[in-house]
């Protein structure tokens, strides 16, 4: 005989529940139905723990340090089944795993909710010192470098790895520190990225973006300033120069006004005459300009810029987008000019070419006109072996040096002749100008002042270039513009081994100078035109260039053509036709469009190159 089944404690308690027919009993067991066990005896032999109670949600706050947590998280919770005729999902907390004694608690829990206190930058409070040290502050190291070897005898220190200068200037110890660019940038006061938002102001750049280089430079300066008695600010003369300068006076150094040099070429000369010269006060007009040109282009661009990419979510998508008061409407130049272009639909055209002779001398001549109608070439058919009327009219153009370089036709230039982009040429450009070997680049000025000291620079240029013959004035040519803080750009008289783009850009500026004091070129004009019984003018044209001046010098791309002289009567030898399509407008070239901003006044000779460079 089979021993029987045991039943479990479950199957017992559910015995008690289940209605059955007592047929169905006698047919499908024949063993003793054991007695109905009471409800409350059943719930005491399952139940034989206590169901944990809900952690209140206080005490989740309580062991967090600076997170909140609504509610816990379903993966850190197990799932407890209760013996009851309904199975239901009660949660409860995991078991942490136990520490050992005298271990550190390293984990706090994950929360939904973060509270992340804003820090806010507070200037530091520093009184200059009665005996203490001059302090120039400069725009880049490399400019640092310069000034301190310039102004006296000088010894290279370093501090957070940032180098500095100690000079000694006639027993007047200076301190030359640097920065490297901007150290402070335009940040929001309130977190998130709603729009519009007003609440801005300046902290340093390292508060704005974690780990950011420029931290060291910050604090290198913060600490040459606590033992200074003068502060000198000397970063380019230009807006940009002065908003970095006039920041590091008043957000460094507690000071609300500072000495200022200003120079346009890192030469000894020009910097010991800038440092002698030097003002009681900064430039004001151009650190309040430059502020404001931040504070709108912060106001525009981001806040135009999140309502961009709020649209573009709107249709469930999500893209990066930027816009700005220079970059809107310069993207909707080359847009039209797009637009232009796919519009444009090309129309077939007719070009008449007929061959001429007299005596030995042959020339081929093109009808004056486009034919755009078909059947106006019916009137070409029977031109060869006909006699016609030649013509040669001579002129000649005085074509005179063109102005100094400011950065946009500086840019332009490179382009035409080295293809270099032009934020290539800018940076190549810069950093001939921390070099000693040109002067500041950012200017939009085609005026060479005589107190640059022109004709010293032009001997040794000239010489350099072996362009002393072709040296014939005194006084260079000059442009219309002016800039009121630089010169026009010009070679210092300096030299050094250079090679690929700053090689190519400096011999650009250099060639420039030197054709400023040479010769107006004389090109020679020639045309030649055929008239026919039927009175249909054909024409030819040529040119030389009779006299080379600055162009000798300096590179061009003007084609001679050469042409016979023809006069009186000739006979038509021979005809030709081509048919051809209109062409489309040509897209802008990063030369032509920066032309194209520069005439309409949009942006400034510092940031075309690099909003082109965005678009």
């Amino acid at each position: 005989m089979k021993k029987p089944i045991e039943k479990s404690r479950e199957e017992l308690a559910a015995e008690g529940y289940v209605d059955t027919d007592s047929s169905d009993v006698k047919i499908t067991t024949n063993v003793e139905v054991k007695k109905e066990i009471p409800l409350a005896q059943t719930a005491k032999r399952t139940t034989t723990k206590e169901i944990l109670k809900p952690i209140p949600r206080e005490s989740f706050t309580s062991r967090s340090i600076t997170k909140t947590n609504s509610s816990p998280l379903r993966s850190d919770l197990e799932t407890i089944e209760s013996s009851t005729n309904k199975p239901r999902k009660k949660y409860a907390r995991k078991k942490k795993a136990t520490r050992k004694k005298g271990t550190r608690k390293k984990a706090v829990r994950r929360s939904r909710k973060t509270t992340v206190k804003e820090e806010k930058f507070i200037p530091p409070k520093i009184l200059l010192k009665k005996n203490g040290y001059e302090l120039i502050i400069t725009e880049k190291p490399q400019a640092a470098l310069k000034i301190a070897s310039s102004l006296g005898k000088a010894t290279a220190r370093n501090l957070n790895k940032v180098p500095y200068y100690e000079v000694d200037r006639n027993g007047k110890k200076l301190i030359v520190a640097c920065a490297v660019g901007h150290l402070f940038t335009l940040k929001q006061q309130t977190k998130g990225s709603d729009f519009p938002v007003f609440d801005i102001d300046w902290v340093p750049n390292y508060m704005a973006r974690k780990k950011d280089f420029t931290k060291k430079y910050y604090s290198t300066l913060l600490s040459l300033a606590k033992n200074a008695g003068e502060i000198t600010v000397a970063t380019d003369f230009d807006i940009e120069g002065e908003v970095i300068g006039m920041n590091v006076v008043r957000f460094i150094c507690n000071q609300k006004d500072a000495n200022r040099m200003k120079f346009s070429t890192l030469t000894k000369e020009a910097l010991n005459e800038a440092y002698d010269k030097k003002a009681k006060t900064l430039n004001w007009g151009q650190g309040i300009a430059g502020e404001t040109r931040h504070y709108l282009d912060w106001y525009y661009g981001i806040n135009l810029s999140r309502a961009l990419m709020s649209a573009i979510k709107t249709t469930g998508k999500f893209k990066i987008m930027s816009i700005g008061r220079v970059q809107g409407p310069a993207l909707k130049l080359i847009v039209d000019k797009e637009k232009e272009i796919q519009a444009f639909i090309p129309q077939t055209y007719w070009q008449v070419f007929i061959k001429v002779k007299q005596s030995r001398t042959s020339l081929e001549l093109k009808y004056i006109k486009d034919i755009f109608d078909n059947s106006e070439l019916s009137k070409f058919e029977s031109l060869v072996g006909q006699l016609a009327v030649a013509k040669t009219n001579k002129s000649q153009n005085i074509l005179p040096p063109n102005p100094p370089f400011n950065l946009t036709s500086l840019q332009t230039e490179a382009f035409k002749f080295h293809g270099i982009k032009p934020t290539a040429t800018l940076r190549s450009a810069q950093s001939l100008y921390l070099a000693g070997l040109i002067s500041y680049p950012r200017t939009s000025s085609e005026k060479l002042p005589k107190e640059i000291g022109y004709d010293k620079i032009l001997k040794k240029v000239a010489k350099q270039f072996k362009a002393e013959k072709l040296i014939v004035k005194k006084i260079p040519t000059e442009g219309k513009k002016t800039d009121p803080a630089h010169p026009s750009i010009h070679p210092t008289g300096n030299f050094a081994i250079l090679s690929g783009d700053e090689e190519k850009v400096y011999n650009l500026i250099a060639k420039r100078f030197i054709a400023l004091f040479c010769d107006n070129a004389v090109i020679d004009k020639k045309r030649v035109t055929i008239t026919t019984n039927d009175k249909l003018i054909f024409a030819a044209n040529g040119s030389g260039i009779a006299k080379e001046g600055w162009l000798a010098i300096y590179p061009h791309k003007l084609k001679e053509v050469e042409i016979p002289d023809i006069e009186g009567e000739v006979e038509i030898t021979d005809k030709r036709t081509e048919e051809k399509l209109t062409k489309a407008p040509n897209r802008f070239s990063p030369a032509s469009i920066l032309s194209g901003l520069e005439k309409k006044n949009l942006g400034t000779k510092a940031t075309r190159a690099n909003i082109l460079e965005t678009l």
